[in-house]
């Protein structure tokens, strides 16, 4: 119905929004021609902009008391359906309780991050989904969302791809994998000694030429990465958000840990390897079930915890196991590319 006003809730951060974004399309879907906006943190805004499924982005800033009650006024006065909290924090859900909606929707006791932002929803939702994904679409399906496939639209602006398409232009590279040695912390991150010796494992083989995407204060990360690259020779690149999406739309792989660049890589549809150690891949991992994940954690080492350590599950990862995954996943995109073209010639036909 076109008077439906909807409000996502989902602040941050990177990999959080993109696994956000079927929800988005699951209402833009069901509900063609309503009101959809989305209220986010203002450093990840660029992930909406442009994006054909969405009416309005609306940020706010991450620190700002002011800057909180002058967002909370305004979706006062927005008079939406329905608010879906996605994020499950206090503060999310203090701005969903402020807007003046007919309906406050979040997860259930169990599910939502902090347990407390439950008691300012009218509606909480039970989930017993695994991934993060379906557990968010179930918010979606509380207000009668019925997606007929799982989408993540995106939008890459054009000038993001331009500029992208020019370092391509003066480096010489055609084809390129994106490696991403960061993880928010350490923790989760693979040794990036080994990514530097994969650089050189995928040029021997391949011939490719590697791109390491560093993303903020991770500067000295990657050039560790270098000192382990040998003569491969990787480009280290520091892209603001819409250059990103185009670096990683174009790259045949990316290969990441649990982060941000990994599931924005996955959404554009490009192939990923996935390393993981204390987080689980059930309910973080890439959502395309043609990507691959190398994980050795048992259920018991799972946690979210930041410690500033290196991880034994990470560590147990092997050079040889990410080159055997990164060869299974391209045969895989070679394979799937071959079966499009053959189910278009039958079509023409």
């Amino acid at each position: 119905m076109a008077d439906e006003r909807f409000l996502i809730v989902r602040l941050s951060s990177l990999g959080d929004v993109v696994q956000t974004l079927p929800v988005l399309a699951a209402l833009r879907d069901t509900f063609v021609r309503s009101q959809i906006e989305w209220l986010i943190d203002r450093r990840w805004q660029p992930l909406l902009a442009g994006n054909p499924d969405l009416n309005e982005a609306i940020p706010i800033g991450s620190r700002s008391i002011r800057e909180f009650f002058r967002c909370a006024k305004r979706l006062r006065e927005e008079h939406y359906t329905a608010v879906l909290d996605v994020q499950g924090l206090y503060k999310s859900a203090l701005l969903a309780r402020r807007a003046d909606a007919d309906r406050r929707i979040g997860f259930s006791w169990g599910v939502v991050r902090e347990r407390a932002a439950a008691l300012f929803y009218s509606e909480r939702v039970k989930t017993d989904a695994v991934h993060i994904v379906d557990q968010n679409l179930a918010i979606a399906a509380a207000v009668g969302a019925k997606p007929e496939t799982v989408r993540f639209p995106l939008y890459v602006p054009g000038d993001a791809q331009a500029n992208v398409d020019q370092l391509l232009r003066s480096a010489g590279i055609e084809r390129y994998v994106v490696l991403s040695p960061g993880g928010g912390w350490r923790y989760k991150r693979w040794p990036p000694e080994r990514f530097g010796e994969l650089a050189q494992k995928l040029w021997d083989l391949h011939r490719y030429r590697i791109i390491v995407n560093a993303g903020p204060g991770e500067l000295e990360l990657c050039e560790m990465v270098l000192a382990s690259a040998g003569i491969s020779l990787p480009i280290v690149v520091q892209y603001d958000l819409p250059e990103l999406m185009a670096l990683l739309m174009r790259a045949d792989i990316v290969v990441a840990a649990d982060t941000g660049p990994l599931h924005l890589a996955s959404a554009l549809g490009t192939p990923v390897v996935g390393l993981y150690g204390p987080t689980n891949p059930a309910r973080n991992g890439p959502y395309s079930g043609r990507d691959i994940v190398i994980r050795h954690a048992s259920d018991e080492d799972t946690t979210h915890d930041r410690e500033d350590s290196d991880s034994e599950a990470m560590l147990s990862i092997t050079l040889d196991e990410v080159v055997g995954a990164v060869e299974e996943r391209l045969d895989r995109k070679v394979r799937d590319a071959e079966r499009s073209s053959l189910a278009r010639g039958s079509g023409s036909a």
